[in-house]
């Protein structure tokens, strides 16, 4: 593979994520905002699981019903429940092949005879028989107790992710990671808000995987930014950016076709079978993923990286090395440091500082031994005249 591509492909690609982290966070700090607004004025639209209330599944079997469109059916249902008072039904008509099923929730009824003419008035308009009807009520209790269940498991996955990344790498890169995983959070949960799709327990389980596909994707990252800036503090070959924006460049391709790999079966649920199929269970499930997946990848190169290196570069070994990277550049050895890792010694053209400052300077002796002619060439020359 030749060409720009190939250099992708190789990691040899000279892009400055670092020099341009103030757009990233200007970027990733208006969709949190709006992701925020998102849910503080619209919310999420939760399921019974987590509200409480009464589910009912009844197939559509009446043959009257067979021409009519599910646009209508769900109209003829919500008129029937509409005396009864449940108004706020959610009415959702599922195919399957040629067979059509209601899908309807109400609010947590308490009277059982009031919510059994609920299940009749719904058995009358689709001429499902009691056998095949299917009802359940849901309290809010049980839905409260999924709730904090929900965020203890997202606390202490946290905790664990806190404690793992201090103790492989350091507690810096532990929160910058947490910064990330709670960026990519709060965007999949205002995406869901946007689109008033219903977060199901199917949903908490999609968006604790994404986490742990987000923390894979950043450890990968941070253990490439590791390697290469490890003896920078002994070295000084090269500014702290100057190495973690070359570990980036390196770890780019990797990290592409990772997150490509993921996304495409996690795009055929969503598209093939939550869009052309119809399969609605898929749709809480593979939004999340999709939507976290994304989310994640952009997250550890244009997120976690950043606001790591602006955190270490206000350490005072790394401001000493680049005050020395600094001092080489003036002496007009190289581009000025903290710029790309094209111009502070991620690459050959043109020689950064730090390779300039590696090697050998004339000294005094060696310039006085250059002024002095040599013995043999004095000697031929008496020889000569001779």
């Amino acid at each position: 593979m030749t060409g720009s591509l190939g250099r992708i492909y190789r990691g040899e690609t000279n892009i400055d994520f670092l020099g341009r982290r103030k757009l990233w966070f200007t970027l990733s700090s208006i969709v949190v905002l709006l992701c925020l607004g998102l849910l503080v004025g619209r919310g999420l639209n939760y399921g019974i699981e987590f509200v409480g209330g009464v589910s009912i599944q009844a197939p559509v079997s009446g043959p009257e019903l067979e021409s009519v469109s599910d646009a209508d059916v769900v109209t003829r249902v919500a008129d029937a429940l509409d005396p009864l008072g449940a108004s706020d039904a959610q009415i959702q008509v599922f195919r399957s092949g040629a067979d059509r099923t209601v899908n309807v929730q109400t609010e947590e009824v308490a009277d059982p005879e009031e919510q059994a003419r609920v299940v009749s008035a719904v058995r009358d308009v689709t001429g499902a028989s009691v056998a095949d009807t299917n009802n359940q009520r849901i309290g809010s209790e049980w839905g409260n107790e999924i709730t904090s269940k929900a965020i203890r498991a997202l606390v202490i996955f946290m905790l664990v992710i806190l404690v793992f990344i201090s103790w492989r790498f350091e507690w810096k890169m532990a929160v910058a990671a947490l910064i990330a995983l709670t960026h990519d959070l709060l965007i999949t949960a205002g995406i869901y808000s946007l689109v008033g799709f219903e977060v199901t327990p199917s949903t908490v389980i999609a968006i604790l995987t994404i986490l742990g596909y987000s923390l894979y994707d950043t450890v990968v990252v941070f253990d490439k930014v590791e390697e290469d800036t490890s003896a920078l503090a002994t070295t000084g070959r090269m500014t702290y950016q100057g190495a973690a924006n070359l570990a980036l460049n390196q770890v780019f391709m990797r990290s592409l076709n990772t997150s490509l790999a993921t996304l495409l079966p996690v795009a055929a649920l969503l598209f093939v079978g939550a869009g052309l199929l119809g399969a609605e269970t898929l749709k809480d499930l593979s939004l999340a993923l999709f939507v976290g997946l994304v989310i994640g990848a952009y997250s550890s190169i244009f997120v976690a990286t950043p606001v790591l290196s602006l955190w270490k570069e206000r350490e005072p070994k790394y401001r000493n090395v680049r005050a020395k990277v600094l001092r080489e550049a003036q002496r007009g050895r190289s581009a000025p440091a903290g710029a790309a890792p094209g111009a502070v010694g991620a690459s050959v053209r043109p020689p950064a500082p730090e390779m300039a400052a590696a090697s050998p300077r004339p000294t005094a002796s060696t310039s006085r031994s250059a002024s002095r002619p040599q013995a043999g060439s004095k000697k031929a020359k008496r020889r000569k005249r001779r």
